[in-house]
């Protein structure tokens, strides 16, 4: 090779590299290339159904046990009916989808496992609490972005009886719930990327870290992600230098009523005021006085089915210009609770954008 077609092929592949450098200050990313959401879709019970959002969800199912013998095949089943509502809407083969990033609350994520086991797409089983689902859109977003996939899915579920089971009581046993406490969400949300296509696209993301404050009370989800959901938004501010009011929405998974209160003193303490602009998925779910869900709504799919439901389509009808999407998992476990440990919290941020 002659000298100057190496020096050629040197100042190209610099050049590609700089071009290519998408990191955003300390820990967030800027997509050169933006993936679209093509379609979502969302999938409830019935509680969810009688709630403000009722008539926004693609599928409301009267029964709990969504036709099997247990909640977790319940919800296995919820979560596929969501992903085969999302291929539709997209007019995509699951043979299509090139990856699947998915995850539930349940131990070994056997929601997601056995529920998308049919479908033969490759999958990332993911872990994030009640944050997974903007953990699923981060990752699926770089991975588009970046020309690993023209297509990925991203799929979310939780069930109130699945989650009461595993993390606090059964429910036979008619524990009483503090007015701090959430109701965990049955429901499925499911996405589908691509490249172009959509009305909106993820322009960045600010993946979170896990942030413990030492709270211990697990019946108080808010006061554990709270801390976590004050770390993301504003280094989310920091690294893309922008104001609270650069977004039309700051909204974050299932705070609920307690954590708001917090998650507003904490980025007082740090200078942002986000009260103008902030939502909470967890309180717009549920009606708190006639639903009696105390804090409001949690789980993995309450995030995911209130942005397939409601967030999304103000996007794409440009209602929203720019939008953060917060949500946020609290990550215990029955033995860590049992052994003593705090509750730690992390929150993903999604920044998606009308186009």
């Amino acid at each position: 090779m002659k000298k100057t077609e190496r020096l050629y092929k040197k100042e190209m592949v610099q050049k590609g590299e700089n071009d290519m450098d998408q990191k955003m200050g300390q820990q967030s990313i800027q997509f050169e290339r933006a993936p679209h959401i093509i379609s979502a879709a969302s999938v409830v019970g019935k509680k969810e159904g009688e709630g403000p959002l009722g008539k926004k969800f693609d599928l409301v199912c009267e029964d709990a046990m969504f036709g099997e013998d247990s909640w977790e095949k319940a919800e296995s089943t919820l979560q596929k009916e969501a992903l085969q509502t999302a291929l539709g809407k997209a007019k995509l083969l699951p043979s299509e989808i090139r990856y699947l990033f998915g995850g539930d609350l349940l131990g070994q994520l056997i929601a997601t496992s056995f529920g998308v086991m049919d479908t033969n797409i490759p999958l990332f089983g993911l872990y994030g609490a009640c944050s997974t689902c903007g953990e699923s859109l981060a990752l699926g977003a770089m991975a588009v972005s970046a020309g690993y996939a023209d297509h990925v899915a991203a799929v979310t579920s939780s069930h109130f009886a699945s989650a009461e089971k595993q993390f606090r009581f059964p429910l036979e046993y008619g524990n009483q719930r503090p007015l701090a406490a959430t109701w965990t969400v049955t429901g499925s949300g499911a996405f589908v990327l691509a490249a172009k296509g959509g009305h909106a696209r993820i322009t960045g993301v600010t993946p979170g870290k896990v942030v413990d404050y030492g709270v211990k009370d697990s019946m108080n989800m808010g006061a554990c992600m709270a801390p976590a959901a004050c770390d993301t938004i504003y280094q989310n501010l920091m690294d893309f230098n922008r104001q609270p009011e650069d977004y039309d929405r700051i909204i974050t998974g299932d705070l609920g009523y307690v954590g708001q209160r917090i998650l507003m003193d904490l980025l007082k303490e740090k200078g942002f005021d986000v009260s103008s602009v902030h939502m909470d998925c967890g309180i717009e779910i549920f009606d708190q006085e006639t639903q009696d869900t105390h804090a409001g709504g949690s789980g993995c799919g309450c995030s995911a089915v209130t942005l397939a439901s409601m967030i999304l389509p103000k996007v794409e009808k440009g209602s929203w210009k720019r939008i953060l999407f917060v949500p946020t998992g609290a990550l215990l476990s029955t033995v860590s609770f049992n052994e003593g440990q705090s509750v730690p919290g992390i929150a993903h941020g999604v920044v998606i954008e009308h186009c």
